[in-house]
């Protein structure tokens, strides 16, 4: 039999707040996080000056700790500490006796370490590279820094799948967790804002340029819509074994019940609706669960033609209803590798306290989307049993989390 797998702790960095109850309030008065970014003046046909940092600070941690981190390992580590913190873990024992496990991802590691190495090539001297550069630029250096930090013995589960960073490595844990191979695992994912990420998008004409409005955008769903915004943190959720967490007294924040994830298999960039929704019935197969269940679903919502009109009419071919739907990177902008770890967390949080945030700048919703009950105005309170955070990324790589609210 399954193990159960329920949520005991998490936290965040995001560029609308660091606690939960900041970030309510940022939801509330529908204010985004989105800033213009003067220094991105100087990068020549670069149409989006837009961006959304995050803001946080060194908790104290000592150099010898931080050495081999860069800005993204940085924050990833903050929001584990954070979280191992709210589930009253972070001292104990267990978490060095190998059944404890880090699932963490990213797109990339820190781009300033990697331009290091490309210096390296044209200037031909070794110049500027340390012992820790490498460590500051490797794919996984967000999942070792933590497992490190805490001097984890686990299992190690690294994801470097853009959009689904986050949300795979929670999709990973869990699986590890309810086949009994770990007891508890810190999942989730991080990304660090640097305009390369944002050239990415440019150069598919996928950028917001309401440069001297961004409070204004990005506008998913929305007929007028004109691209996605790039922003930063990270985020993590402390995933534990139900009947390990009961038996130490835990709070339980929510039960992850469900976990999709697919290939498109046919295109790198453009996404597949029939695929996307093929990930989501996954998710449902994987909880038991009749999509009629599901009260609210946290869309992906970039705010792009092509990802609104698949997502949402992938959306109401597994629902074949209006369901309640609303996006969080309209506050935080599209925040990547993290965006799958911070928009559960936060879901989370709304479906305790019976209240979701609305679609920001959503004022006309695209005809071409498919006909979904989009949140808008000042949110809605709606008391949710279940819900369902989809997340989908370069390379056609789909999913789709399922959380059950605790009793």
């Amino acid at each position: 039999m399954k193990k159960r797998v329920v949520v005991t702790g998490g936290a965040c960095i995001s560029p609308i707040g660091n606690e939960w109850e900041v970030i309510e309030k940022r939801l509330r008065s529908c204010k985004n996080g989105i800033k213009y970014m003067a220094d991105w003046e100087k990068y020549q046909r670069m149409n989006t000056k837009l961006a959304a940092p995050s803001e946080f600070e060194n908790p104290g941690y000592s150099r010898k700790q931080v050495r081999g981190m860069g800005r993204v390992a940085l924050m990833a580590v903050i929001a584990a500490d954070r979280a191992f913190t709210l589930s009253g873990l972070k001292d104990d024992p267990m978490l060095k006796g190998g059944r404890c496990g880090v699932s963490f991802g990213s797109s990339t590691g820190s781009i300033d370490a990697l331009l290091d190495f490309y210096s390296m090539l044209t200037t031909e001297t070794l110049q500027g590279i340390t012992a820790t550069t490498y460590i500051r630029s490797m794919p996984q250096t967000c999942a070792a820094n933590i497992s490190v930090f805490f001097n984890l013995t686990g299992r190690l589960i690294t994801t470097n799948t853009a959009c689904t960073a986050g949300s795979l490595s929670i999709g990973y844990a869990f699986e590890a967790i309810q086949n009994g191979l770990q007891d508890v695992m810190v999942a989730g994912g991080g990304e660090e804002l640097n305009p390369t990420e944002s050239a990415v998008f440019d150069t598919l004409y996928a950028t917001s340029t309401k440069n001297d409005t961004p409070h204004l955008t990005p506008a998913a769903y929305d007929r007028d819509r004109d691209g996605l915004v790039i922003g930063e943190g990270a985020g993590a959720l402390i995933l534990e074994e139900y009947e390990h967490a009961k038996a130490r007294g835990a709070k339980i924040y929510a039960e992850l019940i469900g976990f999709g994830t697919n290939t498109d298999g046919s295109h790198i960039t453009q996404p597949n609706r029939s695929t996307m929704g093929r990930a989501l019935s996954l998710a449902l197969d994987s909880a038991s669960l009749s999509a009629d269940a599901i009260g609210y679903v946290n869309g992906h919502g970039t705010a792009t033609k092509h990802g609104d009109i698949a997502e949402t009419g992938a959306t109401l071919d597994v629902f074949k209803r209006r369901v309640p739907i609303s996006g969080l990177k309209c506050y935080t902008g599209h925040t990547l590798g993290a965006c799958g770890a911070i928009e559960a967390w936060l879901s989370i949080n709304m479906m305790n306290s019976s209240w979701f945030s609305p679609n920001l700048n959503l004022q006309n919703p695209d005809s071409d989307c498919a006909d979904l009950d989009y949140i808008q105005g000042t949110g809605r309170d709606l008391d949710v049993e279940y819900l369902m955070s989809n997340n989908f990324a370069f390379g056609g790589i789909n999913t789709s989390l399922i959380f059950k609210r605790m009793s």
